[in-house]
């Protein structure tokens, strides 16, 4: 991305971040306001769906940061995880473990519970959980949402399997970031080198954790439903892609 920069907090952790500010200020932000001004009276969802490593929630937070002249708020799909203790005490679906095996797969989220929240908040004001990243757990109804725009960001949004591919009625703007899976493995595996993880080890948490949910991301996100197509570059840049 090119200048300026901004300052954001990506799970937990401030960062500093170059803004393409074309594609924010000229493209995100304006369909963002467009859709603000139709809404009548009720509260509007854009959901922002990505494989692991394409920079969605960082990009979340720098639309964040920079509507300043919207009432937005983001809110991520990890809170809808379920609890710690649940994923334990469940056998992930090849029986070879539990769900705490494969966390962060689709299987690990209440959906129904994401859904009930899309549902009811679209005319009222609700607490909405949040995903700790110290604790490694979901903390229920931590973050007040009350803005008339709410950005929901998470891998699983526009996922075509069951359980998941009614969640777009609930929203009416989608946003997908494609990205070359070769290019998120070399992202994914490096994110966990600079976290302290030798090599071989990121490398065989990619084989056995974010390289599937990778794959089931591409493959099996619902491109129909998607009305903005981005798409990340080698050098990390996301540019537009498509639109309708």
């Amino acid at each position: 991305m090119s200048a300026p920069s901004v300052r954001v907090t990506v799970n937990g952790l401030e960062i500093e971040v170059d803004v393409d500010t074309h594609l924010i200020d000229e493209i995100l932000l304006p369909r963002l306001a467009a859709l603000a001004e139709r809404a009548a009276g009720e509260r509007q969802f854009v959901f922002l769906a990505a494989p692991p490593g394409a920079g969605k929630s960082t990009l979340a937070a720098v639309l964040e940061r920079r509507a300043t002249s919207l009432d937005l708020a983001t809110i991520g799909l990890d809170g809808f995880h379920l609890p710690t203790a649940h994923l334990a005490a469940t056998p992930s679906p090849d029986g070879t473990g539990s769900l705490l095996d494969v966390k962060g797969a689709p299987e690990t989220f209440d959906v129904a519970e994401l859904r009930r929240h899309l549902r009811t908040a679209r005319h009222t004001d609700m607490l909405w959980p949040t995903y700790d990243r110290t604790l490694h757990d979901v903390v229920p109804a931590s973050k007040e949402i009350a803005a008339g725009l709410v950005l929901v960001e998470g891998n699983w949004l526009l996922l075509d399997e069951p359980g998941w591919g009614d969640l777009s009625a609930h929203s009416s703007l989608n946003i997908f970031v494609s990205a070359d899976r070769a290019l998120l493995r070399e992202r994914l595996i490096d994110r966990k080198v600079r976290g302290g993880m030798d090599r071989a080890a990121a490398t065989d948490f990619f084989e056995r954790s974010d390289g599937p949910n990778v794959d089931r991301v591409l493959r099996n996100t619902d491109t129909r439903k998607v009305d903005l197509m981005l798409h990340l570059d080698p050098d990390g840049t996301i540019d537009l892609g498509g639109a309708r």
